[in-house]
């Protein structure tokens, strides 16, 4: 190294936030994710026999996937080559392969691509990886926040093992935190700073299992701190914020509306509320919640309750003349309604039949007496002729057939036994008996 690198290097140790400056140097202190890289892992199996394949690192932010690829490109001694996919395309990966083609040729040494939010490659881009990690020119190791398999092309699924990264645990962070504490070269060892369960407690809670999070937590209270003093859980919450992992339209945004939703179906108020408190909490569109409210109201509720739509629409309609934050008080209270309300998915399920015949079986004409008769000559064609019409006859109701022939027979809705749908069922059994599904 020049002696500016070096100046450079001694620079950058002092100045890096504490979460750059804490980032392990070797596997042996990578804390967390033994799922991943235990004992009994192909990852560690192959690490341990000196071999590295292409892998998509998936996980949430703070969670390593940066830090373990640099060790494993170090552990298997090969060249760490580092991209973002934000800002690098096509002719950035053509400027790696060249140089790992010298690379490979000069020095025998293998290149590892890091390519940090892997996902944001179109198709194209991704398409020109896939001949250079086929012949293994390249090592591949994707970092990616958003699910691969809705986000990566399959061709390149293939060539590459799919690693899944969780939020740190507990114990994690409190290993952190304790050896940023007591690092004297890269942490805060030479402050004395002593920091209670209590405070370790609060910073993993406000942290969300983000390991850089919860050291730039501790930096800035360690900023705000008197040498050799004790970092107190108050001083903790002022400087840091809770951190919500959420992104507007990827897994947070899809799993957390998809809780939300199962726990209106599972008629559960107390869990749909807390889903919802979180999406607001986050800045999720509350357009959006209003508008998977309603559906919900339809498909799961249903006629057993056919108020709960209203209340959903009214609850949609009332945060778009209020907005936020008050919009957040209807959506609540519809919230609660739709979860507590009887269930039926009835008319979800007589929709999908009828469509489903509509695409298998014959389309038949309009039957005749059905057709529209309002023109001259309709009944020499026998348009509308036999048409009974209901409100001539005792409580306004007739037996006719209002079906094609091919689908005379066929059942669709069929109410449940739930709230009002009971009084529903009872009433069509009145007029037509017993329907067959």
């Amino acid at each position: 190294m020049t002696t500016e690198g070096t100046l450079f290097a001694a620079l950058h140790k002092k100045t890096a936030p504490l979460a750059e400056r804490m980032r392990p140097q070797t596997l042996a202190e990578f804390v967390g994710q033994e799922q991943a890289l235990g004992t009994d892992t192909p990852l560690r199996a192959a690490l341990d026999n000196g071999h590295l394949v292409s892998l998509i690192l998936w996980g949430p932010p703070g969670c390593g996937k940066t830090t373990l690829a640099r060790l494993v490109a170090k552990d298997v001694r090969a060249y760490f080559y580092p991209l973002s996919a934000v800002a690098a395309g096509v002719s950035e990966v053509r400027q790696a392969v060249r140089e790992a083609k010298d690379r490979l040729q000069t020095f025998c040494q293998r290149t590892v691509l890091f390519l940090d939010e892997i996902h944001r490659f179109n198709r194209v881009q991704q398409d020109a990886l896939l001949p250079y990690v086929e012949e293994g020119l390249l090592i591949l190791l994707g970092a990616t926040t958003e699910n691969p398999y809705y986000n990566l092309t399959a061709p390149l699924l293939s060539r590459c093992q799919v690693v899944s990264l969780k939020p740190l645990k507990k114990e994690d962070i409190t290993i952190i935190l304790e050896r940023a504490l007591s690092d004297k070269e890269r942490g805060l060892g030479n402050l004395g700073l002593t920091l209670t369960q209590e405070g370790i407690d609060t910073i993993w809670q406000l942290s969300s299992g983000d390991a850089r999070a919860a050291l730039n937590i501790l930096e800035q209270a360690a900023l705000s701190s008197v040498k050799g003093s004790t970092i107190t859980r108050e001083l903790i919450l002022q400087v840091g914020g809770k951190i919500l992992p959420y992104d507007g339209a990827g897994d947070y945004h899809y799993d957390t509306i998809s809780a939300y939703i199962k726990s209106l179906r599972g008629s559960d108020p107390d869990a749909a509320l807390y889903w919802l408190a979180r999406m607001l909490k986050a800045g999720e569109d509350p357009r959006f919640i209003a508008r998977r409210l309603v559906i919900a109201a339809a498909e799961d509720v249903g006629n057993a309750d056919p108020q709960a739509l209203q209340v959903a629409v009214a609850a949609a309609q009332a945060l778009e003349m209020l907005g936020l934050p008050e919009g957040q008080i209807p959506l609540a209270q519809a919230t609660i309604y739709v979860a507590t309300a009887p269930k039926s998915n009835a008319c979800y399920v007589a929709l999908h039949k009828a469509m489903a015949d509509v695409d298998t079986l014959m389309i038949e004409p309009v039957p005749l007496h059905l057709r529209n008769a309002a023109f001259q000559g309709a009944k020499k064609l026998g348009i509308g002729q036999d048409y009974k019409y209901p409100h001539d006859y005792d409580n306004n109701f007739v037996q006719q057939e209002y079906r094609p022939q091919g689908v005379a027979n066929r059942a669709y809705y069929l109410p449940t036994d739930n709230g009002t749908e009971q009084e529903i069922k009872a009433r069509l059994q009145r007029w037509w008996g017993k329907r067959k599904s």
